[in-house]
């Protein structure tokens, strides 16, 4: 799945030029990239290859996660990826109806952890794009505090940590309910842990869940907001 050595991928390296960044450069870019180029959504399925989510545009934790891990990889910075499961009540909002209430009350979801100065940084935020999560908190203006819903479960709605500065970044990490621990890439942690789902509701995800998910999520951050008075 970390297909680094795709064509694309390494064009978009080189374009950027992120070999040429000093390590810690190197990771915050990459990371911002795939934090806010590579728009929050929900692809066909969790195991695809990274060239495959560079093409998309899009992803969720998990799909992000791999492409991220790839372009570290290809700039020969050490990852690894962390699984878990988290509540669905996470997703409230990007899914809604009968979306919601047929889906898994686990849902699969990992992060990337990168080593670098001696040390293992977690990095989660990379998960939702700066427009989507601004929109977001801009339509919940009145929320003080914690908030969990539309892929975020934070205990500070309106300060989340999703700025790598050295640092652990989380935008999700208030809902996870299991831990399945760190593996070497998302290819061994999907073998041995796979999202719970029958094979006619896969089939429905693919078709049809994950577009008006995705359609929910262009609606919050094409949103217009009316100031209140």
């Amino acid at each position: 799945m970390l297909d680094y050595s795709n064509a694309n991928i390494q064009k978009l390296i080189q374009a950027r030029a992120w070999q040429k960044l000093d390590t810690f450069g190197c990771i915050k870019a990459v990371y911002n990239f795939v934090r806010d180029e590579i728009l929050f959504g929900y692809n066909i399925d969790d195991a695809i290859p990274a060239s495959k989510v560079l093409a998309d545009g899009y992803g969720q934790c998990n799909t992000k996660g791999t492409l991220f891990m790839a372009l570290l990889r290809a700039c020969n910075i050490p990852c690894r990826i962390h699984g878990f499961t988290i509540d669905k009540k996470l997703q409230k909002g990007a899914m809604t109806g009968l979306v919601y209430k047929s889906a898994p009350k686990n849902v699969l979801h990992s992060w990337v952890e990168v080593f670098f100065d001696d040390a293992w940084y977690e990095l989660e935020a990379f998960i939702l794009d700066k427009e989507y999560l601004s929109k977001l908190q801009q339509i919940h203006s009145d929320c003080s505090g914690a908030f969990c819903g539309y892929g975020v479960a934070v205990k500070n709605f309106h300060q989340p940590v999703i700025d790598f500065n050295r640092n652990n970044t989380y935008i999700q990490s208030e809902g996870i309910n299991q831990d399945f621990g760190v593996y070497d890439c998302p290819d061994d942690l999907l073998k041995e842990h796979q999202q719970e789902m029958s094979f006619i509701k896969a089939f429905a995800y693919r078709n049809l869940g994950r577009h008006l998910m995705n359609r929910n999520v262009k609606k919050i951050r094409k949103a217009v907001i009316i100031e209140k008075t």
